[in-house]
């Protein structure tokens, strides 16, 4: 469907719902860790290459147990690959969910921002004429201030 002008609104309780679902899908994953930076870094990634390849290892494993050490926990291994499946596909749901919220905002925030300069124009217009308005332009002019006042960059000829 084409972008079109949103018009909508959350009540007080649909934000309290959304926010108590969210609460319940962390309290479903209570498992979740925050890596760093370096932790993130050093671990293998898997992405659907990867996710192929360790489903067919888990298969030799499972289909040749006497090959692997004793020490090898291929209950864990299953766990691990089947945890990660499911959390793949829970990732895609919530990616698209999160790419729908994103573009709404950046498209409800559009909206509002050219209402705002259409409305900070009439006002600096109507300053000119209106008493007590002057300082609700200036005020509304801080918004670009810091646009206006940057240093242009010398062209260098290196």
């Amino acid at each position: 469907m084409a972008y079109q002008n949103i018009a909508a609104s959350l009540s007080p309780e649909d934000i309290q719902q959304i926010k108590a679902a969210l609460q319940t899908i962390q309290k479903k994953l209570p498992f979740l860790i925050t890596l760093s930076t370096e932790e993130r870094r050093k671990l293998f990634k898997m992405g659907d290459k990867s996710l192929a390849f360790v489903n067919n290892s888990l298969t030799a494993a499972q289909s040749n147990p006497d090959i692997l050490p004793a020490s090898f926990n291929l209950q864990e291994f299953v766990r691990d690959y089947q945890l990660a499946a499911t959390l793949t596909e829970l990732l895609i749901s919530l990616h698209q969910l999160s790419e729908q919220v994103d573009d709404t905002l950046l498209a409800v925030g559009s909206e509002a921002m050219s209402s705002s300069l259409t409305v900070y124009e009439y006002v600096k217009t109507a300053a000119k004429k209106t008493p007590g308005l002057k300082s609700l332009a200036e005020q509304l002019g801080e918004r670009f201030k810091a646009i206006r006042n940057k240093p242009v960059k010398p062209v260098s000829d290196a």
